[in-house]
């Protein structure tokens, strides 16, 4: 039986903006089906991203690079039937928003499977993307620092803005993206003050996955965050089952930790 404190209630971006504006931390966990869907969705997660990390964790492939718009679009809509109360975000997949035309295209079928907002990589032309979508009444989620769709051009996966000038540029890249119309920005293994800073330079939700605690919120792939990973598991990452707990209580464990600041810990952040 799901706990008073999780019962499942209604998030927009509406919402999230508001957990934003009065300090309230933002949770989100990955999810690909409608089960996992529906369990996220009465164990008080705000948002949940269909990412295209499951081309890691259900593919089975060593990268993000090889899934497809159809891919995105086949899990956006088991997520959409299994939790109907929260606000869905949708990777587009590597090399899906080349152009205006192209991103709008693929857009319009993540959007049509049930997502309500797409999430885009980088910075530099993407922001004219960006703004090309929010123009068209398109939300969007930015997403800065680690890159896995530019994993073979920044050499692997590697802590991103550690070096002045790079900690500047991306700084810059977070207000031209907020600037170009988006709604909220995922910043992804970057040094803690860098983290800071970011989410004090914007008014829209910054949500940290290896970003420090100062972010205003916090996402982990949900296999991560329960234990299920294989390999090398990032620093970040913390196992919310690590004491036995099933499935529903480790999700549970994730939400509480984020909100009374307890994850991310030292242990999981970068200097």
């Amino acid at each position: 039986m799901t706990s008073p404190q999780f019962m499942s209630q209604r998030v927009s971006l509406s919402t999230v903006r508001d957990m934003t504006s009065r300090g309230e931390k933002i949770t989100m966990l990955t999810a690909y089906d409608a089960t996992f869907a529906a369990l996220l969705d009465q164990s008080g997660v705000d948002v949940i991203l269909v990412g295209d990390s499951l081309g890691n964790v259900i593919q089975g492939r060593s990268t993000t690079l090889p899934v497809t718009v159809g891919d995105m679009a086949y899990h956006t809509a088991c997520v959409a039937r299994g939790a109907s109360n929260k606000l869905i975000v949708v990777d587009m997949p590597a090399l899906s928003y080349n152009t205006g035309s192209q991103a709008a295209d693929n857009a319009r079928q993540l959007l049509a499977a049930g997502g309500q907002m797409v999430k885009l990589e980088g910075a530099g032309p993407v922001v004219e993307i960006i703004e090309f979508l929010t123009e068209r009444g398109v939300a969007v989620c930015g997403h800065l620092g680690l890159t896995p769709q530019s994993v073979h051009k920044l050499g692997g996966f590697k802590v991103q803005g550690r070096q002045t000038d790079a900690a500047e540029q991306l700084l810059a890249d977070a207000v031209a993206i907020e600037r170009a119309g988006a709604d909220m920005l995922i910043l992804e293994c970057v040094p803690t003050a860098l983290g800071q800073s970011v989410s004090n330079e914007l008014s829209i939700p910054v949500v940290g996955i290896g970003a420090g605690p100062h972010c205003d919120g916090q996402v982990l792939v949900l296999y991560d965050a329960l234990g299920l990973g294989s390999g090398h598991s990032a620093r970040f990452v913390r196992n919310f089952c690590a004491d036995g707990l099933d499935v529903r209580s480790g999700i549970e464990g994730f939400v509480a930790a984020v909100r009374d600041g307890s994850y991310p810990a030292k242990e999981h952040c970068y200097e």
